[in-house]
This record gives C-alpha cells, structure tokens and sequence, in this order.
C-alpha cells in the first residue's frame, strides 16, 4: 500500500516511520510512505503557503493553490482517497482504518493553522477526519496515527494475522484483561482457566472479559454488538451485581 502525505513539515514523519511495525513493514516492501512537503508546490519567491483570512480574524489560513498543485501532480489523475485532517472532520474509527486500508494508495494532507482555504475541500478532498475532539497544533500528529492504525489491516504487516482482528473495537468490543508470565506476582494469580490449557475454556473467558471491559468503560459500545443471549444473560448479571454493590 502507498501513502502520499502532503505537510509543511515532513521531518515530523522521520522518526515515527524509522521504528517498530511501520519500519518492518517498509523494509518488507509492503508500506510505501512519500512525504511531499507543500511549501515546494508555492510558485512565489517566499514559497508563501499561508495567508491571512479574508474578513479578518485571528490565524493563518493555507492556501488553496500550492496544496491543490501539490496533490494533483502527484496523483496525476488516480482516484485515491484524499484526506483531510481537521478538528470538524469525522471521527475516526477502527472501522474506517480497515476501509482504508482496502485501497492501494491513499492520499493525506496534514492541516495546519487555522485550518485550509475551503477551496482545497472543494477540489480535491474526499474524506475529512478527526482522531478526536480536541485541536493540535498541526495534523501531521494525526496522519501518524491513522497512518499506523491502517497499516495494522494491510495483509502481513502484523507478525500475528489475529492481531487486528482482535484489536479492540474490531469486534465491537474494548480487548479483554491480558495476562503473561510469572504466573503470580505481589500476591496477584493469572486466573486459572488461562493456564488450563482448554482452548475452548480460554476463548469463553476471554470473551467475557471483554464484555465486562466494555461494560465497565465504554457501555455504549454494547448497543451495536453482536451479542448471543448467553452473553447478554453474562451482561445481566454484571448489572445485577452492580446494583448490589458487588463489582
């Protein structure tokens, strides 16, 4: 899968893209990662690629024309998605990082400032995404973690094929407790059925704890999971004890 990243700071990339999973996965040649910094797409002299907005008010706006420029000579014509990272964007979600990572190339232009001329959305924009209701001061910070979030769904990136998959959100659940060795420290024991050596046993009990998880810490998740009627009988009873103080 190739990435085509648009910033004003691309060295904000070097380190993130030099560690871990994402380097494992460029060395591999699965992951192309090309920065293009926008400022060598600005015509003038300056390489001006912010200006004041129109009406007035506090902040900087970028340009239309160098992200424009920018973006359409390098896709030359390929009909890749093209992100926008904004605050007013969508949420993004687990969901959407598997969608995206369907495609085999993907555009992301890292907003900046007070945000972009509205003419860049008009143009060449498919898709406007937020990592969370809060504002940074660039979106470079959010096009590595969705960078990173859809690399996790490209097909051998992951050491382990059922890691994703059991991510959490993936199932529409928070990830259940996780435990390794010793198996007891401080006085604290891995519950037994892990040691049990009863695959069958683990799975039930993990499942569990993943309900128990998203019920204690994101319940509205449960409203859209696929739930058996024993699990939602389990849920029954966590409520139950709940209510009588016992968890």
């Amino acid at each position: 899968m190739r990435f085509e990243i648009f910033t004003l700071f691309p060295a904000m990339f070097e380190s993130v893209l030099r560690e871990s999973i994402l380097k494992r996965a460029r060395e591999r040649g699965l992951l192309t990662v090309n920065l293009h910094n926008i400022r060598a797409y600005a015509t003038d002299k300056h390489q001006t690629t912010d200006e004041p907005p129109y009406g007035g008010g506090g902040g900087m706006v970028l340009k239309v024309e160098p992200i424009v420029r920018a973006v359409e000579s390098v896709l030359a014509g390929d009909s890749a998605p093209v992100i926008l990272t904004t605050p007013q964007g969508e949420r993004f979600t687990q969901r959407m990082a598997a969608e995206f990572a369907t495609y085999p190339r993907l555009a992301i232009i890292c907003g900046r400032y007070e945000g972009v001329d509205e003419r860049v959305r008009q143009l060449v924009v498919t898709h406007e995404v937020s990592i969370g209701d809060y504002v940074l001061s660039g979106g470079e910070l959010a096009a590595m973690v969705m960078l990173d979030a859809i690399a996790r769904h490209i097909p051998n990136v992951l050491g382990n094929a059922e890691s994703a998959p059991n991510d959490s959100f993936s199932s529409g659940l928070l990830e259940g407790a996780h435990y390794t060795r010793p198996p007891e420290f401080r006085g604290l024991c891995v519950p037994e059925v892990l040691l049990s050596g009863d695959h069958a046993a683990v799975a039930r009990w993990r499942r569990r704890s993943a309900l128990q998880r998203t019920w204690q810490r994101r319940p509205e998740l449960l409203l859209n999971a696929s739930l058996s009627e024993s699990e939602r009988y389990f849920l029954g009873e966590l409520a139950d004890a709940w209510s009588r103080g016992e968890s």
